[in-house]
C-alpha cells in the first residue's frame, strides 16, 4: 500500500487532495498551519460553504445599507402612497383597495409592489423588515451563545456542587416554553410599563423581545459546552496544566476553550435563523414588533390577511427569507465539516 506522499512547498496530500499540515516559508523551512488555516483551507475547497457565506454576508449588508438603498428607490416604508393626497396623480391602488398592475404593483416607483389598502412600498418594508429581524436576532444569538458558554464552562470544569446547581437551574429555565411565555408575558409587562391608553413603544417591544429571549435561550448552549467540557477536564494536557499550577481562569481560557471553539461557532450557525424565525413567529402572532414597525413577521402577518386578493404580496418576503434561512443552515453544515478533518467534504 502507498503511502500519501506530500509535495514539497504545495502542502497537499497527492493521495486524497486534502491540505497538508505544512507549508514552505519564504525562507524554504517548513512551516507548520494551525487548526484555524487547515479549517479555512477545507472551507474554501467547499463550493456550498463559499457561496452560501456570500450570500449571507450580502443579507447583511443589505441590512446594513437599508437607508441607502431606500433613498436610491425613492420611497420609505412609512409613506401611505395609496392614501396620502401628495401622490393622488400617482395612484397605486384601485378602487377595492388592490394594488393596481401586475404581481401586486410592481412597477419603476415600486419595485416590489405596494401594500393594499395603505399602499405602502413593500420593497422599502422589506429591506428595513430584515435590518430589524436580523440585527436583532444577532444580539438576541450573542448573548444567548455568552450566556450559554460561561454557564457550561462553570459548570463543567467545577463539577460538583456547582454543576448540580447549575444543572437545576438549567431545568428550571427548560420548563418553560419560550414563544407560549411570551405571548402571555407581553401584556402583563405592558401593563406594567405603559399607560393602556398609550401605544407601547418599539424599543420597549424590542427590549422585552430581547430579554425574554435571552434568558429562555441559553440552555441548550450551555448543556452542549458542559458536556463537552466534562470530556476534556480529564484529559492529560488539562492535568498538566493543573500540575504546573495553573489557576482555573488560566486552564478555562488557554486549555479548555479552545477546544470548545467548534461546536460553539456550528451552533451559532444553528441558532441565529432559529432566531430570525421565532422573532417573525412573534411578530406575527401580535405580540412582537407591531405597524408600523417594518418586520418580516409583520408582513406575513399583513401577507396573511389579503393572501386571497392580492397573494403576490408574500411572494418577495417569503423568498427572501427561504433563501437566508437555507443559506444559514447550509453554512453551518460547512463550517461544521470544515472543522472536522475526519469529513470528506
Amino acid at each position: 500500500m502507498t503511502s500519501p506522499i506530500d509535495i514539497e512547498g504545495s502542502g497537499t496530500s497527492v493521495a486524497d487532495g486534502e491540505p497538508g499540515p505544512k507549508t514552505k516559508s519564504g525562507n524554504g523551512e517548513l512551516v507548520g498551519r494551525s487548526p484555524g488555516q487547515l479549517m479555512w483551507l477545507r472551507f474554501r475547497r467547499d463550493r456550498t460553504g463559499v457561496i452560501t457565506a456570500v450570500v449571507v454576508i450580502a443579507y447583511f449588508v443589505i441590512a446594513l445599507l437599508a437607508p441607502l438603498l431606500v433613498k436610491l428607490s425613492g420611497t420609505d416604508p412609512y409613506t401611505l402612497y395609496g392614501q396620502d393626497p401628495t401622490y393622488a396623480d400617482t395612484p397605486v391602488l384601485d378602487d377595492f383597495g388592490l394594488p393596481l398592475g401586475y404581481l401586486g404593483g410592481v412597477s419603476g416607483s415600486h419595485w416590489f409592489g405596494v401594500e393594499p389598502q395603505y399602499g405602502r412600498d413593500l420593497f422599502a418594508m422589506l429591506v428595513y423588515g430584515m435590518r430589524t429581524s436580523l440585527f436583532m436576532s444577532l444580539g438576541i444569538t450573542v448573548l444567548v451563545m455568552t450566556t450559554g458558554v460561561i454557564i457550561g464552562l462553570i459548570g463543567g470544569y467545577f463539577g460538583g456542587r456547582t454543576d448540580y446547581w447549575i444543572g437545576r437551574v438549567t431545568d428550571f429555565f427548560l420548563s418553560f416554553p419560550s414563544q407560549l411565555f411570551f405571548i402571555a408575558f407581553m401584556p402583563v409587562v405592558t401593563s406594567f410599563f405603559v399607560d393602556p391608553r398609550e401605544e407601547t413603544p418599539t424599543y420597549f417591544r424590542a427590549l422585552a423581545m430581547l430579554i425574554v429571549l435571552w434568558l429562555l435561550g441559553w440552555m441548550g448552549m450551555a448543556r452542549l459546552v458542559r458536556s463537552t467540557v466534562l470530556s476534556l477536564r480529564e484529559r492529560e494536557f488539562v492535568e498538566a496544566a493543573r500540575v504546573s499550577g495553573a489557576s482555573p481562569w488560566r486552564i478555562v481560557r488557554k486549555e479548555i476553550l479552545p477546544n470548545v471553539v467548534t461546536p460553539i461557532l456550528v451552533q451559532f450557525t444553528y441558532q441565529l435563523p432559529s432566531t430570525i424565525l421565532t422573532i417573525a413567529f412573534l411578530s406575527f402572532a401580535g405580540v412582537g414588533f407591531v405597524e408600523p414597525t417594518p418586520d418580516w413577521g409583520r408582513l406575513f402577518a399583513v401577507g396573511a390577511r389579503y393572501a386571497e386578493q392580492d397573494p403576490a404580496f408574500m411572494f418577495f418576503p417569503g423568498l427572501a427569507l427561504v433563501i437566508f434561512i437555507l443559506c444559514f443552515n447550509l453554512l453551518g453544515d460547512s463550517v461544521r465539516d470544515a472543522f472536522d478533518p475526519k469529513s470528506g467534504r
